[in-house]
């Protein structure tokens, strides 16, 4: 449980990210070997960066000159939000300001926060489904 921002603050490497839902089924949003980090400063900012194993290259210096194709599997590759973060309770409170998706920009993102207590970070959220289902958002980080 968190109850000291100081717990927090620092870079945090992906370990995993999966999504468990109801039936028992487990995805990976990125698959296997998907990479990134999230960072927590002391000022209140953060940032969440994370990728795919492999990702496409352009072959190109200047990503507007790609294709509509390659974009939108770069889109499809990689997750990004920043903004402000604080404590409440049991979770951490991310204040989006930025993200790769707009729709994200303007909201807040609750995440339930446990430490493992040797350098381990796990962040969660439940998000409920169009056809009455919940799925479980579980991504681990380690210093």
């Amino acid at each position: 449980m968190p109850n000291d921002p100081v717990e927090f603050v620092g870079t945090w490497r992906l370990v995993d990210w999966r999504i468990e839902y109801e039936d028992g089924n487990v995805t990976r949003p990125f698959g296997n070997g998907a990479h990134g980090y999230i960072i927590y400063s002391a000022d209140g900012t953060m940032t969440a960066s994370i990728a795919k194993a492999r990702r496409d290259r352009f072959d190109i210096l200047n990503a507007r000159n790609a294709s509509t194709d390659q974009k939108a599997e770069a889109f499809d590759s990689y997750f990004h939000y920043a903004g402000l973060w604080q404590i409440e309770g049991e979770d951490v409170l991310h204040a989006v300001t930025m993200s790769l998706n707009p729709e994200m920009a303007g909201t807040e993102q609750r995440r339930r926060a446990e430490f493992d207590g040797e350098g381990g970070l796990t962040l969660s959220a439940k998000e409920a489904l169009s056809n009455g289902d919940t799925r479980h958002h579980v991504l681990q980080w380690k210093r």
